[in-house]
């Protein structure tokens, strides 16, 4: 890699060797300022309360003065840049330098928590470029149960009181659109996505946003005293898609940050020691890997039989519990990770739903075998992560939670479990767990491309699905849009956290020798929280190539 030579000269010299109490000052600016580890939690907690202190979507004081959807008027914005920039003064005063090391891996990770919002703030700025960013509040509130009462049914007429507001706020602020963004909020005001991300349940699943207004109305009694205020709403929602609909000839800017922009968040958000070029080639070389591997497992099972989806809801079920049973089993006996008991059943994250037009994605490979999808994203991947994270009283790590963490993690395991010998006995499932993959790894280009305006949501889903087998339109669109609208690189850190995570095992591994307990460290992994994996890396193994070049923090460009 040939990212920040400048930055890590400062780490030469420094020998891949067993832990050290903390990072030496005179290789790597820590700060040494006066304020303490207490003042640390102090401030991340109260950046906590801060972010999350903001008006519930729609809601009107008793006054019926408008308090603001997470008001983002320039004056709202303005005070929000000083805050965040007050904070971030305030922690480079700490005397992080004297900390051990585990506070010291705290440090750099609650910074980069204000330096995400930071960055949102200063260059991603939703509120003025992505229509979107109102859309998806337009949308929250059709999904009510209108039968509440009392306060939570007070509460449900104030937001709908409110989308007439948002959409005259969204018209305000909206004076620098994408046109990615605007597309992508017109097709989602005016057709269903295709996969139902959060949605409830319809055999029809209704024409977008503006199709929930009227399942919303349609579920509300003729008598309701919500009506009117359905129907308000409804109208301003049109109204809105009828502006951006006029607007949008007008709207040429992209929607990347671009490169110089995306290389700071990949450094001082993400915490990775690559540029936006070093990922994109990582990228490309796993998706050559796995291609060639799925070639290879196929022409091993070429007499086998193909595997069939589940014929129906009851064998889907059976399925899942079957897979459920045998991934506890296998994880214990294994010596693979443990079980806590607070961990109980965990659900599952496909649903079985009977599409017009067929499968999609998810469901050919979960509706075939429920393993790959269960492990990444049931147990031991999503959510018994974030069952441990919600059973973690620390007071920073059972809070923070960096992307690539989360979703390396998870597509580690698919072929962590491959390799442990889960599916040594499932051939054709082994096939499935490579087309997983390959689409991690198509995302990870693509979401750099996008990022720095090389492609766009249509190049992007031209892209994948010439090289993902499965892979379905809506999926395909949807995902885009999630990884070019969310915090930039999310769509990366899937594979790009994998690497990172085999990079970890590898160097416990090679440190502890034939001392390493696959089990132990895996449990010890998940005990430290959520923070990036460079960090837990330099925590875990005392190697501080990576996280020596953290430490100077450089402006926004």
């Amino acid at each position: 890699m040939m990212i920040k030579k400048a930055k890590l000269a400062l780490c030469a010299g420094v020998a891949l060797a067993a832990a050290t109490p903390a990072l030496a000052q005179d290789r790597c600016p820590i700060p040494t300022g006066e304020g303490s580890y207490a003042d640390l939690v102090a401030l991340y907690t109260e950046f906590r309360n801060w972010r999350d202190d903001i008006a519930i979507v729609g809601e009107i004081s008793d006054s019926a003065e408008w308090q603001g959807i997470e008001d983002w008027s320039d004056q709202a914005v303005e005070r929000r840049r000083r805050t965040i920039a007050e904070m971030l003064d305030r922690i480079q005063t700490l005397d992080v330098a004297a900390w051990p090391r585990e506070q010291q891996a705290e440090y750099l990770a609650v910074r980069a928590t204000l330096d995400e919002q930071n960055f949102l703030l200063n260059v991603s700025k939703p509120w003025e470029r992505d229509p979107g960013f109102y859309v998806d509040r337009m949308l929250g509130v059709t999904f009510a149960d209108l039968s509440v009462n009392g306060d939570d049914r007070a509460l449900l007429r104030r937001q709908l009181q409110g989308i007439p507001v948002l959409v005259e706020q969204a018209k305000r602020n909206l004076d620098n659109m994408a046109a990615d963004y605007a597309d992508l909020a017109l097709h989602n005001l005016e057709n269903a996505d295709g996969v139902g991300h959060g949605h409830p349940f319809r055999e029809v699943p209704p024409a977008g946003v503006i199709g929930w207004y009227d399942d919303m109305l349609a579920r509300a009694d003729a008598n309701s005293d919500l009506r009117a205020d359905i129907i308000n709403a409804r109208v301003a929602v049109v109204d809105f898609r009828d502006w951006l609909t006029e607007q949008r000839p007008r709207i040429t800017a992209d929607a990347g940050v671009g490169e110089e922009n995306f290389n700071w968040y990949l450094e001082h958000v993400k915490l990775m020691p690559y540029s936006a070029r070093d990922i994109i080639l990582l990228g490309e070389r796993e998706l050559q890997r796995l291609w060639s591997m799925h070639a290879i497992e196929r022409n091993r099972n070429r007499n086998l039989p193909e595997l069939q989806p589940a014929a129906n809801a009851a064998e889907y079920q059976r399925r899942i519990e079957e897979t459920d049973r045998r991934v506890r089993e296998f994880i214990v006996n294994e010596n693979f990770i443990s079980i806590p008991p607070y961990i109980n059943e965990l659900d599952t994250n496909v649903p079985w739903i009977v599409r017009p037009q067929g499968r999609n994605f998810w469901e050919e490979v979960q509706y075939r075998d429920p393993a790959p999808d269960h492990i990444h994203a049931v147990i031991p991947g999503h959510r018994y992560d974030g069952v441990v994270e919600r059973n973690n009283t620390h007071p920073i790590r059972g809070h923070l939670t960096d992307g690539a963490r989360v979703e390396g993690w998870g597509v580690y395991l698919e072929e962590a479990m491959q390799r442990a010998g889960y599916f040594d006995d499932m051939p054709r499932s082994r096939e499935l767990i490579d087309i997983f993959g390959i689409f991690r790894a198509a995302r990870v280009p693509a979401d750099v491309w996008l990022q720095l305006n090389e492609m766009n949501v249509d190049q992007v889903i031209r892209y994948w699905r010439e090289r993902v087998p499965y892979l379905d339109e809506n999926v395909a669109r949807v995902d885009a849009e999630i990884y070019l609208r969310r915090p930039p690189g999310y769509g990366l850190g899937y594979t790009v956290g994998m690497i990172q995570m085999q990079q970890l095992v590898a160097d416990a591994k090679r440190l502890q020798g034939e001392d390493f307990d696959l089990m132990a460290f895996h449990d010890d992994f998940m005990a430290r929280g959520r923070l990036p994996l460079s960090v837990l890396r330099w925590e875990i193994t005392g190697i501080d190539d990576e996280v020596c070049q953290f430490w100077d923090r450089d402006p926004l460009p």
